[in-house]
């Protein structure tokens, strides 16, 4: 195979010199414009290719984002198609790296990404992550930085994020509403933002309607299907069952659901279900799970517009916050007129 061809083969070609070659390629104005032609022509005629990374490092740009998430399932890599579309429009490459939850996988994708000399960082903190010091070592350095959908008061950055408390309180006054008193939660871990601010909205919920919060309701677990199934056997399990349960998220709610149906209780006479992300398959189970939608397409799109934005104009952006609205899509799960329609 035919090596490359090169600055220097063009210039031993026309017997000029390595320089000359560079400044006619930059259309330099103290290169004369026959000269200019002949680079231009020759290279074209040894399919010359410019070398990307030496570009990249003279204009200290390789219009590369750096991406870093918590894993790769249905919503995120929905946040990820987005953030992908508007780089792709505007110029830039993406390269993502999951954490799996993981504190020390997110440090060494961290340094890793910095190795591969991206421009900057768009980032999804892991469930485990309670120190920030590697994403503010980033900042020290004046390397652009975006944080998205679980966003923390550790960094102070841009910010992309859900109206989580609000899609809490939704979720949960939805059930109020549908004649439901006794609501458990399954939360995510304490540590992470989104989890508590949907529990926060939960509260708010209980409070608007004058119900006390019961702590025997309240279970926190990780974002997994098998972490759910087992914590809503302990609530099915207890003398006073609950009549309603909220999961934050899709992944625990199959695992509320499969426990529910083990016991031999239907949806929503016996036990309501709600739910957060609105991923497609809680619209195709039996019951279909009311869910709130968060709009991962469209928190991907928003991430990347303003990652771009801070490349562009590197003003003080720190306290720039976009705030996307949920909606909550009822579905059979939680709506008492359906188990009216069917008696």
């Amino acid at each position: 195979m035919n090596k490359p061809a090169t600055i220097k083969d063009i210039a031993k070609q026309l017997n000029v010199s390595i320089s000359t070659v560079s400044r006619a390629m930059r259309n330099a104005p103290d290169v004369n414009n026959d000269t200019k032609a002949a680079v231009m022509a020759l290279a074209e005629e040894l399919n010359y290719q410019p070398n990307r990374l030496a570009l990249s490092l003279r204009q200290k740009q390789t219009h590369t984002i750096g991406v870093i998430v918590p894993n790769l399932d249905y919503v995120l890599s929905m946040m990820v198609k987005g953030i992908d579309e508007v780089a792709l429009e505007a110029g830039y490459t993406v390269m993502v790296c999951q954490s799996n939850e993981s504190f020390g996988r997110e440090i060494v994708n961290t340094r890793r990404l910095l190795e591969s000399l991206v421009d900057g960082f768009i980032i999804s903190v892991s469930s485990e992550t309670k120190s920030f010091e590697h994403f503010k070592k980033i900042q020290e350095r004046d390397i652009p930085m975006v944080v998205f959908d679980r966003v923390t008061p550790q960094l102070t950055a841009p910010t992309v994020h859900l109206d989580n408390e609000e899609g809490g309180f939704i979720a949960t006054e939805h059930l109020l509403e549908q004649g439901y008193k006794r609501i458990a939660i399954l939360a995510g871990p304490k540590n992470l933002g989104i989890s508590n601010s949907r529990m926060d909205g939960y509260m708010k919920a209980l409070k608007k309607y004058n119900i006390k919060p019961d702590p025997s309701l309240i279970i926190h677990c990780d974002f997994n299907q098998d972490y759910a199934y087992f914590a809503t056997e302990e609530l099915l399990a207890m003398k006073k069952r609950p009549d309603a349960i909220f999961t934050i998220s899709d992944r625990m709610a199959i695992g509320a659901m499969l426990a529910i149906k083990k016991k031999g209780l239907s949806m929503p006479d016996d036990i309501a279900l709600v739910s957060f992300n609105n991923e497609p398959i809680v619209s195709v189970v039996t019951p279909g799970i009311s869910s709130v939608d968060i709009q991962s397409f469209e928190m991907g799109k928003a991430a990347a517009k303003l990652f771009i934005e801070r490349m562009h104009h590197p003003d003080d952006m720190t306290g720039v916050e976009v705030v996307l609205k949920p909606k909550l899509f009822i579905r059979e799960s939680s709506q008492r007129s359906f188990v009216k329609k069917l008696r």
